[in-house]
């Protein structure tokens, strides 16, 4: 059964890594966390700046934490800062950055990227402004389609990420997404790129493990 899984896991991941290259993303597989760490570290060159968005993924692979001893200027607005104020600010400076650090919600076996977001700070420097987007993904958010990438996100990424945050959600209770009205709802934005954004690089690497939520 083991040796089963294994081989279907295997393929999906050939039919997703063509199916991203065929929809111009540069696309990758790499085994590990620390391969995927190294490939990361090996396109970010000195002096770059280097913004953030919000990701368990990108703490897992032990990204944040080698990007401290590099020689980078560090944009990471849900660290570095306390006041609303002051995050908006860094939200905005990263949008300029020359690389933006990010995981996904779900990519699907046709190529494309689906996330949800509260603000929109993650999701729009994936479109738009960084020079470089650079994108972590643990296999186990391979999905079939945007029919099942939605699913994915409403009925365990988005619950998981509200009680994280400690967001007071209907979700955070019942453990499936809702629809709420909340003023904490973290689904308020979802975007799908079909297709790799005209003018910026995006660079998506597979992991062969389970990562993020």
């Amino acid at each position: 059964m083991e040796q089963l899984e294994r081989w279907y896991r295997e393929k999906q991941v050939e039919r997703t890594i063509h199916a991203l290259k065929k929809n111009n993303f540069e696309a990758l597989y790499v085994s590990d966390s620390k391969v995927a760490l190294e490939e990361v570290m090996k396109q970010i060159p000195d002096g770059a700046t280097v913004g953030v968005g919000g990701s368990v993924t990108l703490a897992q692979v032990g990204l944040l934490d080698a990007l401290k001893n590099r020689k980078v200027q560090l944009i990471w607005p849900f660290q570095q800062t306390r006041s609303d104020e002051e995050r908006l600010k860094l939200i905005r400076r990263s949008f300029s950055s020359d690389v933006f650090l990010s995981s996904t919600n779900a990519v699907t076996e046709d190529g494309k990227l689906f996330n949800v977001d509260a603000s929109g700070n993650r999701v729009g420097a994936m479109l738009i402004g960084p020079k470089k987007t650079i994108i972590i993904c643990g296999v186990n958010k391979i999905v079939k389609d945007l029919e099942a990438a939605e699913k994915r996100v409403r009925e365990w990424t988005a619950p998981q990420n509200a009680k994280r945050l400690n967001r007071k959600t209907p979700c955070v209770e019942t453990g499936v997404c809702g629809d709420c009205s909340s003023p904490d709802r973290i689904c308020n934005i979802y975007v799908t790129l079909a297709k790799k954004p005209a003018r910026t690089e995006v660079v998506i690497i597979l992991v062969g493990e389970n990562l993020g939520i």
